[in-house]
């Protein structure tokens, strides 16, 4: 007999009350929770870790005397002093993508036609490149104007305008050196020569021990002249700790940068650091990497020059505005500074004016054998106008390359300029002017200048990058032969003359170098 089985009645369940149970919103509702919580938890370690806010860094101010109308403002930043000297941990900011509407402040800047140069890619010249620039460049005619223009092929030298990359890039910069007469042996003494420099700075950033705010200005120059910037791989460290020491001293000194204002002689410094900071101040918006102070430095130091210009035209030693001491060297140095202060973007009162009354001061001081003298037409070293240099650049610089002045103080150089590193022929102070005014010029008179100093400068470099002192003992054909006993200074110069091949262009209607 079969046992009946118990079937238990099945329980059934009520439907679901509202419409929000009918599609499972309870393990919806816990889903949700979950995923917000991972998303709160993923925003919290991105916002904690990644995104950690950066150190905002001033300039490095240097321990002196209390008083006067900054030191309240000065001592607040004296607090953050660890923080302002980069060291090898300090980040670099560089946009990867950023194009500038102008353009460094070089001497090479529309003057002429650049020397033809193939890109390492196959890329053309850029357009846009005229024979005269527009108003940012040194002449009046027409040239690439604002914009970075264009250029076909690969850039390889992205965060930098067209301009700066046929110095920038590698590859151009030694075509460069091959068109304009240089030879692979010039690049490598300008890098010897810059790691030299950074090798043997002084630890608050400086350079040598005598005149160091102008030592400091030359060293910077040349690192910029060999596209070196704080954002530089091997010298950013040295190149920004050098703009550091320059800017805190301009800080300091409300715009006035020199080591001692007692001197007669600090007029050249203030104007060779205002130079260097000009140029500083255009790498560094360039490469995007913003430094406190500099554009405020800058633009107080730039415009002193100005408002202390000679009653003459010229400058005097110490800005005397009357009486003092005027000459071609001091101004020379004034308008090298103010050219590049017009690049930077910064509206300068009375800009036009001065440079004008600069160049008519600097035409009262030329021979009629096309010599620029010391301190007037007749003033030569012995029997050679050395600062004839001095008077052909300025002008070139300032958009005068075809005067009559120029064209006669080329001949003069052409016809008296000499150089034997181991002789009294070797004034470095003059063939800095001398060999980027030949290399403005070009043809025929750079042709036989390149000759005449070229292989001299590179047979004379020590083996740890500095230039040995010139002369064999004997003196110097030279307005101011003392300095070059600084190695930095010699160094400097050196290597800011070997840098001409790419960081200036020639201002003639042919090509630079024929072989």
């Amino acid at each position: 007999m079969n046992t009946p089985i118990d079937i238990e009645p099945m329980t059934h369940q009520s439907p679901p009350s509202t419409l929000w149970d009918r599609f499972g919103g309870r393990s919806l509702s816990i889903a949700i929770l979950l995923h917000m919580l991972v998303l709160a938890i993923g925003a919290f370690w991105i916002f904690q870790i990644v995104n950690q806010p950066e150190a905002i860094m001033e300039p490095v101010i240097p321990g002196g005397g209390g008083g006067g109308p900054r030191s309240a403002e000065l001592a607040r930043h004296e607090r953050a002093m660890r923080n302002l000297i980069p060291n090898s941990q300090s980040r670099r900011v560089v946009s990867a993508n950023a194009f500038a509407s102008y353009v460094l402040p070089e001497q090479s800047d529309h003057l002429g036609p650049i020397s033809p140069l193939v890109s390492p890619g196959g890329g053309g010249n850029p357009s846009g490149m005229g024979s005269l620039g527009d108003g940012l460049g040194f002449g009046p005619g027409k040239g690439p104007g604002a914009g970075p223009g264009s250029i076909k092929g690969p850039r390889f030298f992205g965060p930098l305008p067209i301009d700066w990359q046929k110095r920038c890039a590698k590859g151009d910069r030694l075509s460069r050196i091959s068109d304009n007469g240089g030879t692979l042996a010039c690049e490598d003494a300008v890098v010897k020569g810059l790691r030299w420099l950074k090798a043997n700075q002084n630890p608050d950033g400086s350079w040598s021990g005598q005149s160091s705010v102008a030592m400091t200005g030359l060293a910077l120059l040349a690192y910029f002249g060999h596209c070196e910037t704080p954002a530089s791989d091997e010298f950013g460290e040295s190149c920004l700790n050098g703009i550091s020491y320059l800017v805190n001293i301009g800080m300091i000194n409300d715009g006035r940068i020199a080591d001692n204002f007692t001197a007669n002689h600090w007029s050249y410094e203030h104007a060779i650091a205002t130079y260097a900071l000009a140029e500083a101040l255009v790498f560094c918006k360039e490469i995007k990497q913003p430094f406190p102070y500099l554009d405020e430095v800058t633009t107080k130091a730039g415009q002193y020059i100005l408002d202390h210009q000679h009653v003459s035209g010229g400058w005097a030693y110490a800005y005397a505005k009357t009486g003092g001491h005027t000459d071609v060297s001091v101004a020379g140095w004034q308008l090298q500074a103010l050219k590049a202060c017009s690049h930077t973007g910064i509206k300068f009162k009375g800009m036009t004016t001065g440079v004008n009354k600069g160049l008519k001061y600097l035409a009262t001081c030329q021979n009629v054998n096309g010599g620029f003298g010391y301190a007037g037409p007749t003033s030569g070293v012995a029997d050679y106008f050395s600062l004839t240099g001095v008077g052909m650049l300025c002008n070139q610089m300032w958009g005068k390359a075809d005067t009559s002045v120029v064209r006669r103080a080329a001949k003069y150089l052409t016809d008296n300029s000499r150089f034997d590193y181991n002789g009294a022929n070797c004034d470095l102070y003059g063939h800095y002017y001398e060999s980027q005014a030949m290399m403005q010029r070009g043809g025929n008179d750079w042709k036989q200048y390149n000759a005449m100093f070229r292989d001299q400068l590179l047979n004379n470099q020590d083996a740890d990058g500095s230039w040995k002192v010139p002369g064999g003992g004997q003196k110097l054909r030279a307005a101011a032969p003392g300095f070059v006993s600084d190695k930095t200074y010699r160094t400097c110069l050196c290597t800011l003359m070997l840098e001409v091949y790419y960081r200036f262009l020639s201002t003639s209607s042919s090509p630079t170098w024929v072989d």
